[in-house]
């Protein structure tokens, strides 16, 4: 029995609350397409599967070590750039960070983690484009929300909800003002993404182009 209830939990998971309703529209459509048809019921049955399995929120192992930086979010790190400036509308002018972007496809779990422990001192949304999100201008021309994070130790982490070509609605539940703790669930984005992290230059960042993300988990960088 123990190990019948062990082998349940690798195909059980929990939902996110923005699923709820994509998932009940799915499976009335799904009700109507059976109606009309079998195979369109079959076609159906798929898509609300896959809208469940899209909006699943798996519990995490947060890491234990101090000072790290952690992925905000499942997918692939597509680019690693150094010297490059935070978007324009948090205000910090021509100032250099390091960045890493992590790109989630349909398929990657779409809730977000907060990366780093502290309290929350600027959020900006800035509406934008819906070009995909693995282009490198999707950083400043697509639609996206910006937090700022300061350490107990006085640094700031800057970590950004990119939308995508299919991706049409971000969800944040931060405040500013707010303290959050490594690995809090913070919000999703809505069927395909990316995400990007801006580090201090002096940040030692331990990921690589190409490596897997897992969200919550991954150490993605080390405060110095």
């Amino acid at each position: 029995m123990t190990h019948f209830l062990d082998a349940l939990k690798l195909v059980t998971f929990a939902i996110h609350k923005e699923g709820y309703k994509f998932i009940i529209i799915f499976a009335l459509v799904t009700a109507l397409f059976a109606l009309l048809s079998n195979s369109l019921g079959l076609i159906g049955l798929v898509a609300t599967l896959w809208c469940i399995f899209f909006f699943r929120d798996p519990e995490r192992v947060i890491p234990v070590e101090e000072n790290v930086i952690i992925s905000p979010a499942d997918g692939v790190v597509t680019r690693v750039e150094y010297g490059v400036t935070a978007p324009d509308d948090l205000g910090y002018g021509n100032k250099k960070f390091n960045k890493i972007s992590v790109f989630l496809n349909v398929f990657n779990v779409h809730v977000n983690r907060v990366p780093v422990g502290g309290a929350v001192t600027k959020i900006s949304y800035k509406p934008g484009k819906f070009l995909s999100a693995n282009a490198a201008e999707a950083s400043e021309e697509n639609e996206r929300n910006s937090v700022v994070v300061k350490t107990a130790n006085g640094v700031e982490i800057i970590f950004v909800q990119v939308a995508g070509l299919v991706a049409r609605r971000i969800i944040s539940d931060l405040k500013e003002g707010q303290t959050v703790q490594i690995g809090d669930r913070y919000g999703i984005i809505r069927f395909g993404s990316r995400a990007d992290i801006y580090l201090p230059e002096d940040i030692a960042i331990k990921s690589l182009v190409g490596q897997t993300m897992i969200g919550g988990e991954t150490i993605i960088a080390k405060l110095n």
